[in-house]
């Protein structure tokens, strides 16, 4: 740990490791082996010292839970001469509770020690509206915010949910992302570096180039009578056409629903009669490894799906990716579809910025539910733009020479706030990536890194999981030596996992930024802050700033000290989302009704006795695989439409790759015989009407379901056979027929 004060700086306490223990006047000290004792009697010093410069803890409700970072080691529990670690000086192992940044990385990152991180987030809290306000000045405003910065209702027994943050604010997120960018002399600097699903394709655009690009595109959809406030659905690949796309739209005031082009036509159907959009912009194929996808022909069918339903799409907008496949080959609807390349860069480089409210909206996206139909959570401008830009900041330590690259595709959440606005709100150089992270091997993310010079490098736990079954050697052939911070996103990484990455990708040199968030939140809540305090394998760590999580019990109780239960946030933030589009109802009910006075985030949580953050998994019937987020009535509603099913009831298990796995019990007409051939074809519903990301892992033959005599499914009971813990099954006493349960067990292994 590294602590700045006036005369002097503290550098170390790093527990069994040989390091300078302080420095006053510049005046090194000897150095010193540190042993737990030692430890926690240097700590004792250290905090007198602090104390004597009168920096005192706060110890109201607000900031309870942060304190404790600012004691260690002594209050890090059971720590000996071999369980803490230095970066860059050894190898995490499985004895290793802590993980500390070293004093190199500590002294130059933008918070550097564990008081500065409790000064900032103590105004955050205490004074979030002048806290957010200072930040949001550093970007540029058309017409300043009214005052208050924020205004909220946060409570839904005091009427409905409200969050306003910088309203009556005029600003423009595109703006602030490319203009300011160039004004401020980064005109020349590489914004996107692209790279194809084939080694050897690749591309970059300067922010100057960017911006030609997408006021081209910004003018071509006014051109076809795009407004202020009107949508637009974008279903496109990794292609650099994506963010110029997300970044057109928000130049001109559309609103942008991005769909992950890996969804079904009826999918993309639900989201398109959802949102009604002026244009569809996709492109006519794409390749994935060696697989060419006709995303074209997946638009015609969910065009024509959605004009039975009403809703008529008047331009479909393609891009010819001549790689995947020639247009010549492409099916061509006339009077509708219209060729990028044909009509896009004939529109001038230039295009007025539609200025709008800070509270005006920016982009849908529709995310699973527990009721099977997808709820598009809305973001507006000012907030969204303000939080993501600082969380990409702080959280990856950026700085102005970094080259970053995230590997999420900017259909979920992750590629918004962390591809495309957080980076270049920050002018960051982005590496975009068309195809698939082990094609044509395991060793594609590292090859790339070393070609690009990627110094961030920010990925889910499942791609860290699939190549850390992989042979070492498709990492170790790789320099990397550019890397110095890396990322986890989508779900809780495992232990074992987060000490692989650290380890064998980071040559244990790069803190990882372990960050819990979901795209209700729009960026990170509870996040590692590299260099200012030690990291523990596996805990998202503390909360960003301005940002105050609880942990509830069954009742809505908040829970003190080390416990485990519902995750929670009380008061407002201002990445927050502001509605479920057209159905404000559903969102105070899904969010804020279950525990009255806070957001409900669905998350488990426990909290140890340093006040670090584990987050456990989801708590309803949401299973997040592979950093997707699928809702178990989704795939319940795909099965059952099969003609052979007659019920089915989907849980989320532990998987070794994914996070979690899809398994499906399957109740099937009466008469009908189990077979192989038809568990595939349910698993193919599943891919074709939803995604191959939802196909189920497993199907498991059920006679019967277990149910309540009111007829509510025991998912608890499914839950603990699909996991094979029989031991915990519990009272099956209540059930209306107790006997299924044996036949389910029975039938686990067929």
């Amino acid at each position: 740990m590294q602590s700045s004060v006036s005369n002097g700086k503290f550098v170390g306490s790093f527990v069994g490791s040989r390091v300078p223990l302080l420095f006053l006047n510049n005046k090194k000290k000897p150095e010193k082996r540190i042993t737990s004792a030692s430890a926690s009697c240097f700590c004792s010093i250290w905090n007198k010292f602090l104390y004597k410069r009168r920096i005192r803890m706060a110890t109201d409700n607000k900031l309870r839970f942060v304190t404790s970072m600012l004691e260690f080691p002594s209050g890090a529990g059971n720590i000996s001469a071999l369980n803490a670690i230095i970066l860059g000086e050894a190898l995490a192992s499985e004895e290793n509770d802590l993980v500390f940044p070293s004093d190199d990385f500590a002294s130059q990152a933008h918070v550097s020690s564990p008081q500065q991180y409790f000064e900032m987030y103590k105004r955050s809290v205490e004074d979030p509206a002048g806290f957010w306000s200072d930040i949001a000045s550093q970007f540029y405003w058309k017409k300043r915010w009214d005052q208050p910065a924020c205004s909220e209702n946060f409570d839904v027994r005091k009427g409905n949910i409200s969050i306003q943050w910088f309203k009556g604010g005029l600003t423009n997120i595109c703006y602030n992302c490319l203009d300011r960018n160039i004004e401020s002399g980064n005109a020349d600097k590489i914004a996107i570096y692209w790279e194809g699903n084939d080694p050897g394709l690749q591309d970059s655009l300067t922010y100057s180039q960017l911006l030609d690009k997408v006021c081209q595109l910004s003018n071509y959809l006014k051109d076809v009578g795009v407004k202020k406030g009107d949508a637009v659905v974008i279903y496109l690949p990794m292609l650099m056409e994506l963010p110029i796309a997300m970044l057109a739209c928000a130049r001109i005031g559309a609103v942008h629903s991005v769909v992950f082009a890996g969804y079904s036509s009826e999918s993309l159907a639900q989201r398109i009669i959802d949102c009604k959009p002026k244009v569809v912009i996709t492109c006519n194929a794409v390749k994935r490894g060696a697989k060419v996808i006709h995303l074209k022909d997946i638009v015609d069918a969910t065009l024509a799906e959605s004009a039975k339903n009403g809703i008529s799409v008047d331009v479909c907008l393609t891009y010819e990716n001549q790689i995947a496949l020639k247009r010549e080959g492409t099916k061509w609807k006339e009077g509708k579809d219209v060729w990028w390349q044909d009509f896009v860069p004939k529109y001038p480089t230039t295009c007025e910025v539609e200025w709008v409210d800070a509270e005006d909206p920016l982009f849908l996206l529709y995310t699973s539910g527990s009721t099977g139909k997808p709820k598009g959570v809305l973001h507006t401008t000012g907030g969204y733009m303000v939080y993501s830009a600082t969380t990409f900041k702080y959280a990856f330590d950026y700085k102005p020479s970094d080259v970053y690259w995230c590997t999420a595709d900017c259909g979920w959440i992750t590629g918004h706030s962390y591809v495309t606005y957080g980076p270049m709100l920050n002018g960051a150089s982005v590496v975009v990536f068309e195809g698939t992270p082990t094609y044509p091997d395991a060793g594609r993310c590292w090859d790339i890194v070393d070609k690009f010079k990627v110094t961030i490098f920010y990925t889910a736990p499942t791609l860290v999981r699939s190549l850390m079954r992989e042979s070492n050697e498709h990492v170790t052939r790789y320099s990397r030596k550019s890397l110095r911070v890396l990322g986890s996103v989508g779900e809780p990484i495992n232990p074992s996992a987060w000490r692989w990455f650290f380890n064998v990708v980071g040559d244990s040199r790069c803190p990882i930024s372990d960050t819990w968030w979901q795209t209700e939140t729009g960026g990170f809540m509870i996040t590692p802050l590299p260099g200012a305090w030690p990291q523990k394998p596996g805990s998202a760590t503390f909360p960003f700033f301005g940002v105050q999580p609880v942990i509830v019990d069954e009742k809505g109780v908040e829970i003190e000290g080390v416990c485990s239960g519902y995750l929670c946030v009380k008061n407002s933030w201002p990445g927050a989302f502001r509605t479920l589009y057209g159905d404000h109802e559903r969102y105070e009910t899904t969010y804020f009704k279950p525990f009255a006075g806070y957001y409900f985030t669905g998350d488990g949580c426990s909290r140890d006795k340093d006040g670090y953050h584990w987050l456990t998994g989801r708590v309803d019937d949401v299973i997040n695989v592979s950093g997707h987020r699928i809702g178990t009535a989704e795939v319940e509603s795909a099965l059952v439409s099969h003609p052979k099913c007659a019920e089915a009831a989907v849980v989320g298990v532990e998987h070794e790759v994914k996070g979690q796995g899809i398994y499906a019990f399957v109740t099937l007409v009466e008469g009908e015989p189990y077979s192989e051939e038809l568990r595939k074809s349910l698993v193919l519903t599943v891919r074709n009407q939803i995604g191959a990301f939802a196909a189920p892992d497993k199907i498991h033959w059920a006679p019967g379901l277990p149910k309540t005599r009111s007829g509510k499914i025991m998912r608890r009971i499914l839950r603990k056979i699909a996991s094979k813990q029989l031991d915990e099954l519990g009272d099956t006493s209540t059930l209306a027929e107790p006997h299924v349960v044996e036949q389910l067990i029975e039938l686990a292994d067929r």
